[in-house]
């Protein structure tokens, strides 16, 4: 924030300690490397104590995040916020974009040819530099490539009969509500959710690839189909689902005339 003020965030930053030192001894018991979530966390937390004056809130904080660094092996901060490099203009000009988009179409026909997982995964590095809020990245992508599976997960959602048997990769993006502690976040999923397979789509096209979206129905028999087949937590919800494939050169697309500028947007204009 700027200007920066001496103290900011004292009525949370105790509890946002606490819950960073449990962390931390969770991950110390457990096998494997650094958690990079933790290693972002940390360093935020002591560029935060750098910054801020102690009052009696923040010194109790900092006494704890001290105590839990302890005998730890310093490293300069990495993952605090930055200033980004706009000297140079974006490698991808505005023109070239707007063909991707435009390019982009709801594809339902598909070559019978695998997809390679390296351009899934290519395109899931993608949809996580969506934005999301607070960065929780509150999605998974789970594909499914084996034909027995496609067939039965692709009949779950609806909308998908006359295709879905030419599906080469069936994903469902699931999102997680133990992202969240608060009722007013309990639709973030959906929309961060939303934000990711945009950008999922995008790269895919930008692979060779397409994709077609398929609305997920709010209703409560498909859930649980769903969460049954998928072997969901009662925490996790679906946001959509999508069919990824190589498209077939003879295959039809819908024409989608899309609304003009002028039906999209305003300025400056007053609610009546």
């Amino acid at each position: 924030m700027r200007p920066r003020r001496d103290v900011f965030a004292a009525g949370y930053i105790d509890e946002t300690v606490k819950i960073y030192a449990k962390l931390r001894q969770h991950e110390e018991a457990q096998p494997g490397g650094a958690n990079p979530e933790l290693t972002w966390a940390r360093d935020v937390l002591r560029e935060y104590f750098d910054a801020t004056l102690d009052v009696p809130d923040t010194a109790v904080a900092r006494s704890v995040f001290e105590k839990t660094e302890s005998g730890k092996i310093k490293r300069a901060p990495e993952l605090i916020p930055y200033r980004r490099t706009l000297k140079s203009p974006p490698t991808v000009s505005f023109d070239d974009f707007l063909a991707l988009c435009r390019r982009r179409r709801s594809v339902r026909w598909f070559e019978d040819r695998q997809v390679p997982r390296e351009l899934l995964d290519n395109a899931v590095m993608a949809a996580a530099e969506a934005p999301s809020a607070c960065n929780r990245q509150p999605f998974v992508f789970r594909f499914f490539d084996d034909p027995k599976l496609i067939e039965r997960a692709a009949r779950i959602p609806m909308g998908t009969a006359g295709f879905e048997h030419n599906f080469p990769v069936f994903g469902v993006i699931v999102g997680e509500l133990s992202n969240y502690t608060d009722e007013r976040d309990r639709k973030l999923i959906y929309i961060d959710g939303s934000l990711a397979a945009m950008s999922f789509c995008l790269a895919a096209e930008a692979q060779g690839l397409s994709t077609c979206l398929i609305n997920w129905p709010d209703m409560a028999e498909r859930e649980r189909k769903m969460a049954k087949f998928l072997g969901l937590r009662p925490d996790q919800r679906v946001v959509m689902c999508l069919a990824v494939g190589f498209p077939d050169p003879e295959g039809l697309v819908p024409r989608s005339t899309k609304k003009t500028l002028d039906l999209l947007r305003s300025f400056n204009e007053k609610a009546q």
